[in-house]
């Protein structure tokens, strides 16, 4: 059985390498960038921020505040990075400093934010613990055995079943 704080810190990567994604898209859109879908910087967009998920997950169970912050703020950078490297790809001094802007301003939200998924989940994974352990305690009432007697009486006679109407359609049955 896989340890709670496991699947935490598995949470944790694929939180981190999904913001850092969709905060480079939305930050490098802010700035005035161009984005589109079929442009190979966004499949390596996600690759990036598939590694950093990866790379976030297979750290140690407990992060803090300021290392989720750094953790956050690399996966930033590496999505911002993937996004400008197609070709012909250019943006202003002014669309630069708004894109700084939204990453710093990012950052700390989406620590705190991850910081409460992460509480959310441990105490919706605590209460099906309990409510598995409570249901599990529950005395389960003995079963009688029920006992069916086949009696000839059941069995209709074939005839009556030939005669009454009821029956396959079709020919009758030659003997």
């Amino acid at each position: 059985m896989r340890k709670p704080a496991v699947g935490a810190t598995r949470l944790r990567g694929a939180f981190v390498g999904s913001a850092s994604g969709a905060v480079s898209i939305a930050a490098h859109a802010l700035g005035g960038g161009v984005i589109s879908p079929e442009q190979s910087s966004v499949a390596l967009l996600i690759g990036a921020c598939a590694a950093v998920g990866v790379l976030v997950g297979s750290l140690r169970t407990r992060a803090g505040l300021l290392e989720l912050m750094g953790l956050l703020a690399v996966g930033q950078a590496v999505g911002h990075t993937a996004l400008t490297m197609s070709p012909g790809h250019h943006h202003g001094a002014h669309a630069t400093a708004l894109m700084l802007l939204a990453h710093l301003a990012a950052i700390p939200v989406g620590a705190l934010l991850i910081r409460g998924a992460e509480a959310a989940a441990g105490r919706a994974a605590s209460s099906v613990r309990r409510a598995v352990r409570v249901l599990g305690a529950m005395p389960v009432p003995a079963l009688r055995a029920v006992v069916l007697v086949a009696t000839r009486d059941a069995v209709m006679p074939r005839k009556l079943l030939l005669g009454s109407g009821m029956g396959t359609r079709g020919p009758p049955v030659y003997r």
